[in-house]
């Protein structure tokens, strides 16, 4: 995490270049030159030529498969916004509630499938191995879609709704149960006039490692914890080597997440943004793409003329 922090602190003694000028001409030049691209063409020859492309994705690229968010006006799971459960407090208080709403997520996920953005970003991965370069996606995204479309390098540093841990003795285990636990069966509706189910503890999810039978959580980083140091470790490597940088469908807001591509773009490394709207890094960028991922993504990872395809 020190170098994550230390990076921050460069970002902030760099970012307001424009407002430091002494002269409103010598802003708008500072200003000016912020500005990112949206030259397709010149993205598509920086994408010809990169062999390490290290790809960031937030909640944009899953919204457009209409997964939940659960953030902003009406981002309500009966009358609480995930901030207020995904915590370990909540969990710690009502740990039924919680499940509840992970229960909930998870079931409503069986019917949510990969978009164009999710297929593009998988079929570039597996298309560039076999060029002898490499994609590596790291997602905020919990949902597990990117997976399901095919990426094989996958670094999820919020955790899986797929995956539990064990309060207990802490193992960790994939789990794609529907539902997780009997007593969760036709639980979790988000409707705010539902009443909480108020599941004994021991009939909530079980660990299964012998002689275990510890209560299991969803295996994701709540709010106040810290994420997973390994994770982070391979992120970091990630970062150190990749030649181009794509963020992905995320608002550049959530920390550390949001230092890692303006870290990659002050060793002078291109990055392109693809989202809906700018975000506060979109002027670190060399390139920005307005709208839908699944729209603008897909003719920017598509096969180059230049490529050699064995």
């Amino acid at each position: 995490m020190c170098l994550f922090q230390s990076t921050a602190r460069r970002l902030v003694s760099q970012v307001h270049c424009g407002l430091k000028a002494s002269s409103s001409k010598k802003q708008k030049f500072c200003l000016e030159m912020a500005r990112p691209s949206s030259n397709m063409a010149d993205f598509r020859e920086v994408f010809a030529k990169a062999k390490h492309i290290a790809i960031i994705t937030g909640a944009g690229v899953s919204a457009e498969s209409g997964v939940p968010t659960f953030r902003g006006a009406g981002g309500f799971w009966r009358k609480w916004q995930a901030q207020e459960l995904a915590t370990p407090g909540a969990f710690a208080r009502n740990p039924s509630r919680v499940w509840e709403f992970y229960h909930y997520r998870r079931e409503a996920m069986l019917s949510k499938h990969p978009n164009p953005a999710h297929i593009a970003i998988a079929e570039c991965e597996k298309r560039l191995s076999k060029q002898g370069r490499s994609v590596v996606v790291i997602t905020q995204n919990i949902d597990e879609l990117h997976r399901k479309a095919g990426t094989k390098h996958l670094l999820e540093i919020h955790g899986s709704l797929f995956k539990t841990r064990c309060t207990s003795c802490g193992n960790v285990a994939a789990n794609y149960k529907s539902p997780i636990c009997p007593a969760l069966a036709g639980k979790g509706a988000p409707d705010p006039d539902t009443e909480d189910a108020a599941i004994p503890v021991e009939d909530l999810p079980q660990c299964e490692e012998d002689g275990c039978n510890g209560l299991l959580r969803p295996h994701v980083v709540w709010f106040g914890e810290a994420l997973d140091p390994g994770v982070l470790t391979a992120v970091e490597k990630e970062l150190d080597i990749c030649d181009l940088c794509l963020v992905v469908g995320t608002s550049s807001v959530v920390y550390p997440a949001a230092m890692f591509a303006p870290q990659v773009s002050a060793r002078g490394v291109p990055v392109a943004e693809f989202n809906m709207e700018t975000t506060p890094a979109t002027s670190r960028f060399r390139f920005h793409f307005p709208g839908p991922c699944g729209t603008t993504l897909p003719p920017a990872l598509a096969r180059h003329e230049t490529e050699i395809i064995s």
